[in-house]
């Protein structure tokens, strides 16, 4: 399928089971990444449309969705999931022309990640633990009921919009819930056909998606009918969400941002460890909170292990979708070119780019793959999230220095170590201060595992059962049953 951009086209919010114009008409444009130019216009919603869709999902909640049973949710989430899979080559069109990414990896990697999720939550639903009901207390029983949270607000981010999406709406279908759900304002239009998609199988207002800017976030989160707000998104807007959400004391789920460390050891297999850390740190041109951008060598290793990940980028192609060759597309917008490109502009003269560095092309946003040596422990590029194609590479003496610069930064969720000594792959995943610990490995992530992570990368899990728990509350229900 050819990558096509069209001619502007107008989106709509989705509420209560149809697409809505916002209330007082406004849009904003949407910008393919790969050519610089708006290709549709987007509402930007204010306080009324989130009212009404609020309102709407509160109405879901009650008479609609709430008493639905397990196994009724289940068959309606899996039957989105069917559809999903049957429209897939239109989500698939919709996300690239949204994010410019390569169609391949697009369809075989991530469209799979959105059925996988709904599938693995649509079962969840029915595997709902709690403590045994017993006589905890003479002549009474108690017992724990799980219960949907009622309405929950959302907001996804703009790297993987359609993937995050499921992540989001999964748990929250499958627990009971309904959902005001706000896309990145740069990336709105495969999250609107996946409501589009399962407005067929769900009551109406059960998921509503609203698009707009900062704005319309902030006002979603100080909305007072969400009783849970869930972000993936920057630290910085994970904190002022969490700022906002104080004043009525919301439930929180915050995703936030990475520094993987990847801790490698003279036992490693360079060529395996440096092909796989390339493809883990170039993946979407690094836009991922879990990108294997930040190595740590062991001093046997170390410079053939930094001239091997630059012969990885130096042969790993950036180009549009219709590149077959293309491994990764472009940055997502603007701002994020400016901002990977300051962090190259800034490399400190104690520093070597050994390769790229630099933007490729003219039109759009493309970043060439870049490696960098010879950092130090205190330097941006090593303690701040760049959020671009940009490995960086630096020297450790013993096991506790990498482990003591691997814990040494603000995020905590993800990591990897790369040895063939069990013992200490072992020692050092449990000293790690990261959600998820990788061996020989990075960045695959399953349904059936928590993803979330510590520190400023926040709290509370995505996929697995934890997910689901953490959209649900806990009620004690004690029953006298002695004799009168």
């Amino acid at each position: 399928m050819a990558h096509q951009p069209s001619s502007p086209r107008k989106l709509r919010n989705f509420v209560n089971g149809a697409y809505v114009d916002a209330a007082d008409g406004r849009t904003a444009g949407l910008t393919d990444p790969v050519t610089g130019k708006v290709f549709a216009e987007a509402p930007v919603s204010a306080q009324a449309d989130l009212d009404n869709a609020f309102r709407a999902a509160a109405d879901a909640f009650e008479n609609r969705w709430r008493d639905v049973t397990p196994a009724e949710r289940q068959i309606a989430i899996n039957k989105f999931a069917d559809a999903v899979e049957e429209r897939g080559e239109e989500l698939v069109a919709a996300e690239v022309e949204n994010c410019g990414k390569p169609f391949s990896s697009t369809r075989d990697e991530e469209l799979w990640q959105v059925t996988d999720a709904l599938r693995f939550f649509a079962g969840a639903s029915r595997t709902l633990e709690g403590k045994a009901a017993h006589e905890y207390m003479a002549d009474h029983t108690s017992w724990v009921r799980r219960e949907p949270l009622g309405v929950v607000g959302q907001i996804t981010p703009w790297n993987y919009p359609m993937a995050m999406a499921a992540w989001k709406i999964g748990p929250a279908l499958a627990a009971g819930d309904t959902i005001v759900l706000k896309p990145s304002d740069t990336t709105p239009a495969s999250t609107l056909l996946l409501a589009e998609i399962a407005a067929e199988f769900l009551p109406p207002g059960v998921l509503n998606v609203v698009t707009g800017d900062r704005d319309t976030g902030r006002a979603l989160v100080e909305h007072p009918t969400p009783q849970m707000v869930s972000l993936t998104g920057s630290t910085r807007a994970g904190l002022e969400v969490a700022q906002s959400a104080s004043a009525d004391l919301k439930r929180l789920h915050l995703e936030l941002g990475g520094k993987a460390p990847v801790i490698v050891f003279d036992d490693a297999d360079v060529e395996k460890a440096a092909a796989g850390i390339a493809e883990a740190g170039f993946f979407n041109a690094g836009q991922d909170c879990t990108a294997a951008t930040r190595v740590l060598a062991a001093p046997g290793i170390h410079d053939d292990l930094a001239a091997a990940l630059a012969e990885q980028a130096r042969v790993t192609t950036t180009a549009g979708p219709d590149n077959p060759d293309a491994a990764y597309g472009p940055l997502n917008n603007a701002n994020q070119l400016d901002r990977v490109s300051g962090f190259l502009e800034r490399t400190p003269d104690h520093a070597d780019v050994l390769a790229g560095g630099s933007r490729v092309g003219e039109e759009g946003y493309f970043f060439a793959p870049t490696v960098v040596s010879g950092l130090r422990q205190g330097d941006e590029m090593v303690t701040d999230e760049i959020f671009g194609p940009a490995i960086t590479v630096q020297r450790f003496d013993d096991e506790d220095t990498a482990v003591t610069w691997a814990n040494s930064v603000r995020y905590g969720l993800a990591s990897s170590v790369w040895t063939q000594n069990h013992a200490r792959a072992l020692r050092v995943s449990r000293r790690l201060d990261f959600g998820c610990v990788w061996i020989n490995t990075h960045i695959p992530l399953i349904a059936e595992m928590p993803h979330g992570g510590f520190k400023q990368s926040g709290y509370g899990k995505d996929l697995s059962m934890y997910s689901l728990e953490e959209y649900t509350r806990v009620k004690h229900v004690m029953s006298y049953i002695g004799r009168d």
